[in-house]
């Protein structure tokens, strides 16, 4: 017991992450809620958030600017705001920060799916300009997918935590707190399956031409960044949790 506490850090939860040492995602007390971001290995998520967006950024501002531009500039920007909010929240683990964090979050998911929402806008409407087919390449589809889910998400979210008595009240509510990160974590996976997809249609192949390979290296240095900072007792999957 004396080891175990002279190894704890002050200020930080008593869980382990999935991986790595006690304290490695931990908010400390006292610490701004913007260290929620880097600390840890969220340095490593976010390297591999930016190098994904200055793919398609570059990929993209690389060529004359379209209406269609707009559709991987948003998406884009909606994936990066939902990373920030994964990354913001993760660490917390005291009553205040889970509050603060939990509003932290929620804007910068408002955020992402405002922006996501104006990517599928932006793409319907050149479809129908275009006369061109909808939800057929395994990109749409997958997209189409992300974007109900994310929908999902986004009302339960903020219906649990801001409107419990939809839910019966506020224990009830908490008891799906555990599948919303469950679900965000796999939205997350359905995002960047969608990038990668998207590598392959057409308009990529022949214009962007953004390689599934970049595509896939920034996507596993997110992962490698984001996944040690997840606590299984948040799942409720724990034993005594």
């Amino acid at each position: 017991m004396a080891d175990q506490e002279a190894h704890r850090q002050p200020g930080t939860s008593e869980e382990e992450p999935l991986l790595g040492n006690r304290g490695d995602a931990s908010q400390q007390d006292g610490k701004p809620l913007y260290h929620n971001f880097i600390i840890g290995t969220g340095v490593v998520a976010q390297a591999g958030a930016w190098i994904l967006a200055a793919i398609v950024w570059g990929s993209v501002f690389s060529h004359d600017l379209i209406l269609f531009s707009a559709h991987p500039l948003l998406n884009s920007a909606a994936l990066l705001f939902f990373i920030q909010g994964v990354l913001v929240l993760q660490p917390t683990h005291t009553a205040k920060q889970k509050q603060e964090g939990t509003y932290t979050h929620a804007a910068l998911n408002d955020v992402a799916l405002l922006s996501a929402i104006a990517g599928l806008v932006v793409i319907e409407y050149n479809k129908f300009a275009h006369n061109g087919t909808h939800f057929e390449s395994p990109h749409a589809i997958l997209g189409l997918i992300t974007y109900i889910l994310t929908i999902i998400q986004a009302v339960v979210g903020i219906t649990q935590y801001f409107v419990p008595q939809l839910y019966g009240g506020v224990e009830n509510a908490k008891k799906l707190y555990k599948y919303h990160r469950v679900g965000g974590y796999v939205i997350l996976l359905t995002m960047l399956a969608t990038v990668a997809a998207a590598t392959q249609t057409d308009f990529n192949k022949n214009v962007l031409q953004i390689q599934l390979w970049a595509v896939i290296v920034a996507a596993v240095i997110l992962l490698i960044g984001i996944v040690p900072r997840i606590r299984m007792h948040k799942f409720g999957w724990l034993a005594g949790h």
